[in-house]
């Protein structure tokens, strides 16, 4: 997105037009009026990367516009970012240009903090990073009072903690989360409040225990839990698996499995088509949790014709989508054997084209 398209003053105009085009894509499926959650139009991305521009002793920010991806256009303000990040920008590009050590062959920076307010800054660099960068980049950190980690090729240094901690409110409860390095979270912080409390509410009226797909660090996953005596939660990165199971431990959540298993295993499983050596770490047969609701987060891509065809056999689906395309088109085999009872929309990219969408599907 260009920040030249960034224009807080046109904002409830930008977005109702994304209302209109996006229900009308799902109209054909016949759900209700959408219910819909804007953006703080201003400082709500809580992670940002930019590639790093040396001209003689000048170092700026940049980022490249689509159409012309030769030309580097430098970032002097970044009003999409948090307090926390716009803060911390200008004072390290200062202590950037003032010490060759960090500076010299940086490529890129990326920024991610919390609403807990932690902050982890991870620079990437086209050489070998020796002692005295650590030195340099200890001194930093203490500095900007936040962790840091510097990568290079088949290199990894990290200065304090490789994730930051969020504290995510939901329903009156607070919910801690290790939010790791380089691993998906989601950008629009008070958006994803808006996502959770939302999935919880149709949650409430959901039947049977849950199966949740693409769990990824158990961000849905920990709010989901207390609205079902069981839940079996999925998700195939190593990264993500680990950083769940910690946020289940952190808030004393026991009524949850995780299980790396892809989508694809997991419609595998569900249809008993192949065993799988990793459900074993369950106390008892994944038949015997009487699952019918499922809660599914895909990528962009959606899902695939194999989950599409597994999901129609559960009383109800709730469907948090990135892409309404690709749930247009999920929708399209879904609403064979269920009706949309539910409808949302969530801005969690303001001034872009894309639009977050909610279904609640129950079977007809």
């Amino acid at each position: 997105m260009p920040l030249s398209a960034v224009n807080p003053a046109r904002y409830d105009q930008l977005l109702a037009a994304k209302v209109v085009r996006v229900a009308a894509l799902l109209a054909p499926y016949s759900p209700p009026a959408p219910v819909v959650y804007p953006s703080a139009p201003t400082g709500f991305r809580m992670r940002a990367e930019f590639r790093i521009w040396h001209e003689g002793d000048e170092l700026d920010y940049v980022m490249f516009r689509r159409d012309d991806p030769a030309t580097p256009v430098p970032i002097h303000d970044f009003p999409i970012g948090c307090d926390r990040i716009r803060q911390l920008m200008p004072l390290l590009r200062d202590a950037l240009k003032a010490d060759d050590t960090l500076r010299r062959k940086l490529f890129q920076v990326e920024f991610l903090s919390t609403l807990a307010g932690e902050t982890l800054i991870t620079l990437v660099y086209h050489r070998k990073l020796l002692a005295d960068w650590e030195s340099a980049a200890t001194r930093l950190a203490a500095g900007l009072q936040c962790s840091l980690v510097g990568r290079s090729r088949r290199q990894k240094i990290v200065i304090g903690d490789t994730f930051v901690r969020e504290s995510l409110t939901v329903a009156g409860r607070a919910f801690s989360y290790h939010q790791y390095e380089q691993a998906f979270t989601q950008p629009n912080a008070g958006v994803n409040i808006d996502m959770l409390t939302w999935a919880c509410e149709r949650s409430a009226t959901a039947p049977g225990n849950l199966l949740e797909l693409y769990c990824g660090n158990g961000n849905f996953t920990l709010p989901l839990a207390a609205h079902f005596d069981q839940v079996i939660a999925t998700e195939l990165a190593k990264t993500s698996v680990r950083a769940a199971r910690e946020n289940l431990a952190l808030n004393a959540i026991d009524n949850v499995r995780i299980i790396r298993l892809s989508a694809r295993e997991v419609t595998q499983a569900m249809g008993g088509e192949r065993e799988f050596r990793r459900l074993a770490e369950l106390p008892r047969p994944l038949r015997d949790y009487d699952l019918r609701t499922l809660f599914v987060d895909p990528p962009r891509a959606g899902l695939d014709e194999h989950t599409v065809q597994m999901a129609g056999s559960f009383e109800a689906i709730i469907y948090i989508s990135c892409n309404p395309q690709t749930l247009a088109d999920n929708l399209a085999l879904l609403c064979r054997s269920h009706r949309v009872e539910h409808f949302a929309l969530f801005d969690q990219f303001p001034y872009t084209d894309h639009m977050e969408c909610g279904v609640f599907l129950v079977r007809k």
